[in-house]
């Protein structure tokens, strides 16, 4: 049995595992993430991976970071940690003394639900993930996409409306502005400040700015109808750019992750039926599955510490 250690990056928390060839998860460490001091967010995932091999025998590290990162493991930016051209890769690996992948962090997931999840049955995989953002992970003919620079499959930066909503990128109508959890609570408050959502302002005590997505979540399944129309309405953004991207990459099963996933077939059967709807030459192709992610928050994890694994493997 080989062990890995992976580590999951975000904005908000650092998860970090050991991982075996299963895909099992035999130890787990998590952290808040000093997203805003770059060498203290590299100094802590040195950390956890040294404390983690002090217990086992580790062999190889994976590390998933929300950005864009360069097939030699440099950070080049990360929206939502202070990082620009950081050799993330040759600082882990000189901390743990073991050799180490850095992936994005929504490639290291759609990797993880391939491997061991969702797509395990497939070879030809893309996932959505929907939370603060969208971002997504593709994998075709049994191999992760990387793109020419290894910053490919940022799929939430999609334009879906021209001259739509500044996003966090500085490009104006992108996809995750209208599809995200974001999005959810925007249409939420937007409801409740019109008058139309009242159930949803009285949960939150009357302060608009008090609804969240775990309120919208709640009174979804409890059967407020506004809630369960707010879901409807996302999934619909979701499924219509699905479609979009099924039209150029014809996976085999399309996976939704992330936190709004959570929320089941709230969000799953309207994006299903939006995207069966749109898609170009509807009636007369195979539809391939809308299907939910399977491994939770630790996809990242597990599929960080099997591209680790995998790289240290002969060719």
């Amino acid at each position: 049995m080989t062990l890995s250690a992976g580590v999951d990056v975000g904005g908000t928390k650092i998860l970090a595992g050991v991982v075996d060839d299963e895909g099992v998860v035999l130890e787990e460490l998590r952290v808040t993430s000093p997203a805003a001091d770059p060498d203290a967010i590299a100094a802590t995932i040195g950390g956890l991976v040294k404390d983690l091999a002090a217990r086992h025998p580790i062999e190889t590290v994976g590390v998933g970071a929300a950005g864009y990162i360069d097939k030699s493991g440099t950070v080049l930016f990360a929206p939502n940690i202070a990082w620009r051209d950081v050799d993330l890769k040759g600082y882990v690996e000189a901390a743990s003394g073991l050799p180490t992948v850095v992936e994005n962090d929504a490639n290291a997931a759609a990797w993880g639900e391939f491997a061991y999840g969702a797509g395990k049955d497939v070879d030809d995989l893309l996932l959505v993930t929907v939370g603060t953002g969208v971002g997504g992970g593709l994998v075709l003919d049994g191999e992760l996409y990387r793109g020419a620079f290894g910053v490919g499959a940022e799929i939430g930066h999609l334009r879906v409306v021209p001259g739509g909503r500044l996003c966090g990128c500085g490009n104006h109508g992108c996809w995750e502005q209208y599809a995200s959890g974001n999005a959810l609570v925007r249409f939420a408050r937007e409801a409740a400040a019109a008058g139309s959502a009242p159930a949803l302002l009285d949960r939150a005590v009357g302060e608009v700015a008090a609804i969240n997505g775990q309120l919208v979540s709640a009174a979804a399944r409890d059967g407020d109808e506004v809630a369960i129309g707010l879901f409807a309405e996302l999934g619909r953004w979701l499924g219509e750019g699905i479609a979009s991207l099924v039209a150029v990459l014809d996976p085999a099963v399309i996976v939704l992750g992330g936190g709004v996933s959570e929320a089941g077939d709230l969000i799953i059967a309207p994006t299903r039926a939006a995207f069966e709807g749109e898609l170009t030459g509807r009636g007369h192709r195979p539809v391939a599955e809308v299907r939910q992610a399977v491994l939770g928050n630790r996809a990242g994890l597990i599929g960080a510490a099997d591209l680790g694994r995998r790289a240290r493997r002969p060719a």
